[in-house]
């Protein structure tokens, strides 16, 4: 089966769209339907055979380990705490060593709450082993977002960070996995940027996974609101 599978789960942001909530724990562990978002990666990430994860953290990072020691059969977890806040990418590559041997990993950003076939997009990286594969949602709102273009192939051939003037809307889930060629590509500098720094780079190197299943980003309170009022659970492991 190879190497085991590995997740990054990027949860070190401030989440001051979300205040109060915010105030007294981190975006990570509001809660969904009266489930910490954490508690619903975790579920995730064993459901499709992920081995282990490394989260990284800033603001409350005290209330994640608490939380952490009190879910211990759950995936493991790889804690890593940073003072200076690294960048999507930058902690990517601080952590580059974690990867190991391993041909392929997942990244996720912790505040993206879905559904998405995960197996059915791991089965689209191993089959064409484009560079990275990102998982694609259709928006509302493009110029909040990275945007991508695609081929017929389905080979993303152009990604603008929050475009001023969006070529289309399909965007940059939150969801990708990675591989050794991605990880070269992310800049030597504090704070890196997967979208802003990274993704640019790799145009014509990687595909894109459409998701049309449930996926929303919890970031702002009025899809916070949303996702509490829409949320249908998550499959059974």
């Amino acid at each position: 089966m190879g190497d085991p599978l590995k997740a990054f789960l990027l949860a070190a942001g401030h989440g001051t769209r979300l205040r109060p909530i915010t105030d007294t724990i981190p975006k990570c562990l509001v809660p969904i339907q009266g489930v910490p978002i954490l508690a619903l990666w975790l579920q995730c990430c064993k459901r499709v055979g992920i081995n282990e994860v490394l989260i990284n953290l800033h603001a409350h990072a005290g209330r994640v380990r608490e939380f952490l020691l009190q879910n211990a059969d759950s995936t493991p977890v790889h804690i890593v705490e940073e003072k200076e806040l690294l960048g999507s990418a930058g902690t990517l590559r601080a952590n580059r060593d974690w990867i190991g041997s391993a041909d392929l990993f997942w990244v996720f950003y912790a505040d993206v709450l879905n559904c998405a076939d995960l197996e059915g997009m791991l089965r689209l990286h191993r089959d064409r082993r484009p560079a990275a594969t990102l998982g694609i949602y259709q928006v509302t709102d493009p110029s909040r977002c990275g945007i991508v273009t695609t081929n017929q192939e389905g080979v993303i051939e152009q990604f603008v960070e929050k475009p001023m003037k969006p070529t289309g809307n399909w965007a940059f889930s939150g969801l990708m996995i990675g591989t050794r060629e991605m990880l070269e590509a992310i800049p030597e500098r504090i704070p890196a940027d997967i979208g802003f720094h990274v993704l640019p780079r790799l145009t014509g190197r990687m595909v894109a996974f459409p998701i049309h299943d449930f996926l929303i980003d919890i970031g702002t309170m009025e899809n916070y609101q949303r996702a509490q009022a829409t949320w249908p659970g998550c499959p059974e492991a």
